[in-house]
């Protein structure tokens, strides 16, 4: 088994995991504010649902989108942030499928139960009958709404994501590096620091 495979394999396994945790926690967290909230409030929190999906799924596309060369100009001249810059872009693959696979699927499953929910509670509120015209009428627009929002909003997001690129992995990247800084939490590692200690490793091993 090649390194490739068994880093791929590795990969797979912890954002699989990842995955497990965050879905779990977006669950009770949305189930818990969407219980026994007003049919408005639960509406907003599917919103802000939807929202987080399209967000990171824009820094996803942004990240595959930019070009290293000029944070590399950035880091020269030691603007901060710029060096995590060049850690988002050469790990683009993955920081787009954290951000695109993980975030933004696990915030469309969660944003399609809180719409049902948020349909019970609308069907509560004006008293409609279980299977009638009108909860079906309900139904199938609110859910038709939060589909045209979620697409809609990615469609002009990746639009968004490609024209301002740079500017988006500039700032995601200081934010990530005053954590980094901050709370000493290495968030992304960089490709090349990882295959100078991999070179080393083999060198002692000769």
């Amino acid at each position: 088994m090649n390194d490739t495979l068994k880093n791929s394999i590795k990969w797979s396994v912890s954002i699989a995991v990842i995955t497990f945790v965050l879905a779990a926690i977006f669950s009770v967290t949305s189930n818990m504010v969407l219980n026994g909230v007003a049919w408005g409030t639960g509406l907003f929190v599917v919103l802000i649902i939807v929202c987080i999906g399209i967000f990171f799924d824009m820094l996803g596309i942004a990240s595959t989108a930019a070009d290293e060369t000029p944070f590399h100009a950035m880091a020269a001249k030691k603007v901060y942030g710029a060096k995590y810059s060049i850690k988002i872009v050469r790990n683009a693959d993955r920081f787009a499928s954290f951000c695109n696979d993980v975030i933004g699927d696990i915030s469309g499953i969660i944003s399609g139960t809180a719409s049902a929910i948020v349909i019970i509670q609308l069907a509560v509120s004006f008293q409609l009958e279980g299977g009638s015209i009108k909860e079906y009428i309900v139904s199938v627009t609110l859910t038709s709404i939060i589909a045209s929002l979620t697409v809609g909003g990615k469609a002009l997001g990746k639009t968004f994501a490609i024209t301002y690129s740079k500017d988006i992995i500039f700032r995601v990247g200081t934010v990530l590096q005053f954590i980094e800084d901050r709370f000493h939490i290495v968030l992304i590692k960089d490709k090349k620091d990882q295959k100078k200690k991999k070179r080393k490793t083999e060198k002692q091993n000769i």
